[in-house]
């Protein structure tokens, strides 16, 4: 089976041209005054809904793909965001309000030296692997035992949203080592360089884009090979599957796994974008929110919750400023309405007019 048709290849490029060449011509090279100038708001928000959009293709291989409804996957974005943003403590130095090689927060607290898990906070190297490892590893510990329990449908929603807010608790808490209540902002530089620029914002944006089009081709990869197939064959019948001599747990806890560091790595990028990380993002709303932009965009479609996630969080957007007391209501009436009157998204809504219009040129 091929990886994409080509008018998905087309698309590709063309997405890849956009983020990659068109974008920083106009945030850079455009002037203000301009028409056509992409001002650095609109390059915070769409690099902001691009980290959104890579939780969100994660959401959907798990859910879409193989049937397990996590509601706590915001731990594990938040986990990739505060690896990051230890790292980006570090690099203030001496520039806090302070003037201590310590993080403001813990010459507040008369913390004296670093904790043991800050050991390699100053090392840009170990901070990718550790954006890396640590969702990873907390997925596997916490599927391996979900998993081999057959814990599954409802319940299995329910412990992950138990999960994600008991770490929020511990993370509030300003004996753990992570700023408490405040978390982790006034960032300065990222690798040396000042992170406050335009240029540097636009670098992130790219790096955003180009990651999300790089998970995106691996997603694709994924469901159309021998090892997608037993996914949504899990999804649609596992009995039948133990049946035929595969071994479910493998699948769902290695599938489970790779979602999680997607979304470490989507809470990364996220970080410096945003200039913040706070116990906040592991609330259980914001999981909860994930799961309705792969409802919104289309499970099982990879490209839905991407479009679902921008629907979303740009609606959000203009609704929190123009009636920020609607949002929420908003989100749910959203939620239940494309449950009931679209159940496979807006992609799904536009392959059946799709579909009529064809079948209407042909007769």
């Amino acid at each position: 089976m091929t990886l994409m048709s080509r008018k998905g290849w087309s698309a590709f490029f063309v997405a890849l041209i956009i983020i990659g060449v068109i974008a920083p011509a106009l945030n850079l090279l455009v002037p203000a005054g301009s028409l056509f100038h992409m001002s650095d708001f609109a390059v915070l928000l769409i690099g902001k809904i691009m980290c959104y959009a890579i939780c969100a293709l994660a959401m959907d291989l798990i859910w879409g793909y193989t049937g397990i409804l996590s509601l706590g996957h915001g731990v594990f974005f938040a986990l990739g965001g505060y690896m990051m943003g230890m790292y980006l403590m570090r690099q203030i130095g001496t520039d806090g309000n302070y003037k201590s090689n310590l993080p403001d927060f813990m010459v507040f607290l008369d913390w004296k030296t670093l904790p043991w898990h800050w050991t390699f906070s100053d090392s840009f190297v170990a901070t990718l692997m550790l954006i890396v490892a640590v969702p990873g590893l907390i997925a596997f510990v916490f599927g391996f035992f979900a998993f081999r329990s057959r814990i599954k449908g409802v319940y299995f929603s329910i412990i992950t949203q138990a999960m994600t807010f008991a770490a929020m608790l511990l993370f509030f808490r300003n004996e753990t080592g992570f700023g408490g209540n405040n978390g982790f902002t006034d960032f300065k530089r990222i690798a040396g360089i000042p992170i406050a620029t335009s240029s540097m914002r636009m670098t992130l944006f790219v790096l955003t884009g180009l990651t999300l089009l790089s998970f995106f081709l691996f997603a694709r990869w994924l469901v159309t090979s021998k090892y997608g197939r037993v996914l949504q064959a899990i999804r649609d019948a596992e009995t039948r599957v133990m049946f035929s001599g595969y071994n479910p747990i493998g699948y769902k806890l290695s599938i489970w796994v790779i979602s999680a560091v997607m979304c470490g790595i989507a809470g990364a990028l996220y970080v410096p974008q945003v200039g913040i990380i706070n116990p906040g993002e592991m609330s259980p709303a914001n999981s909860i929110e994930m799961a309705v932009w792969a409802a919104v965009g289309g499970r099982a479609t990879l490209i839905g919750p991407i479009v679902g996630a921008f629907i979303v969080n740009g609606a959000k957007s203009w609704l929190t400023v123009a009636a920020p007391e609607f949002w929420l209501y908003f989100l749910g009436a959203l939620f239940i309405g494309v449950t009931l009157f679209l159940p496979n998204g807006v992609v799904g809504l536009v392959k059946k007019i799709q579909a009529k219009m064809a079948s209407r040129s042909g007769t």
